[in-house]
């Protein structure tokens, strides 16, 4: 027997995903399955970059390295495509990381056997793990987007690690998305904002601040507490974190914010006044 809407998790809210796409989409669906009234609205979209004789130098010698970090699901498919165009199979004796257990699950789509924290989705808690805590003399590949953040590099560097970044996409925030958000806000009228990123986040208040009086009365669903710190400083007064980042644990985690009552936040939660 179907469960009647009012039993879902989510009925009666509305919810605006700003992922990129297709997650903002795949996750879009399973909000609406779990009662929500939910929109996609990418403020960030990804860009391939057209291959670089630096690109194809790093990707040729790939089996020179001892271990490659792919920081995102994306750079992980866009590193599996390009060791396709280079490589017969992959190299073997190559300890290769997700920062995440999504980003590993990409890297295991082309046969690769990635590690990645047992605990986080974020640099730091990669960088927790003892194999990376000794590299000092070995070679690291960093696959990432451009302008990416610097405390991997700088941290492995640090240890002694001799350091290599290889960048196959860019980061934007879509053309459309400056005139779809005000009226998004105003027509739609959401809830929680699914922003998993600090950029992502950045494109939302440059966006929306100057149409959406009540833009810092919003819950944002935000990644890591480095993001929830950043949201609170900026004058946002409700954040949420997910135990982990898979659609089921955006729900359960929105779904657990929405029955909390005043004055019981759960651990977990980041839901202060901003100062």
């Amino acid at each position: 027997m179907a469960t009647p809407q009012s039993n879902l998790p989510l009925s009666g809210h509305r919810i605006l995903v700003c992922r990129p796409e297709p997650e903002a989409s795949r996750l879009t669906e399973s909000l609406v399955a779990a009662g929500a009234a939910a929109r996609a609205l990418p403020l960030l979209e990804r860009v391939a970059l057209e291959e670089t004789p630096q690109q194809r130098t790093l990707v040729q010698n790939l089996d020179q390295f001892h271990h490659v970090i792919a920081v995102s699901p994306y750079a992980a498919r866009r590193l599996l495509e390009v060791i396709d165009t280079w490589w017969p199979q992959p190299p073997v004796g190559i300890r290769w990381y997700g920062v995440g257990a999504g980003t590993a699950r990409a890297l295991e789509t082309g046969g690769l056997s990635p590690s990645w924290p047992a605990h986080g989705v974020d640099s730091e808690a990669l960088l927790a793990m003892p194999a990376l805590n000794q590299v000092d003399g070995e070679r690291v590949l960093l696959v990432r987007g451009e302008e990416g953040r610097e405390l991997l590099q700088v941290t492995l560097r640090q240890r002694g690690a001799d350091v290599s970044t290889l960048e196959l996409y860019r980061r934007q925030c879509p053309a459309r998305a400056e005139q779809q958000l005000p009226s998004v806000l105003s027509s739609f009228d959401p809830e929680a904002v699914v922003l998993l990123s600090g950029e992502t986040l950045n494109n939302f208040i440059a966006l929306g601040q100057n149409s959406d009086h009540t833009l810092y009365q919003r819950l944002l669903v935000v990644p890591v507490a480095r993001v929830a710190n950043q949201a609170r400083e900026l004058g946002f007064r409700h954040t949420c974190i997910p135990r982990n980042l898979t659609d089921q644990g955006i729900i359960t985690a929105v779904a657990e914010y929405f029955a909390v009552t005043a004055g019981a936040i759960p651990p977990g939660y980041a839901d202060k006044p901003s100062k």
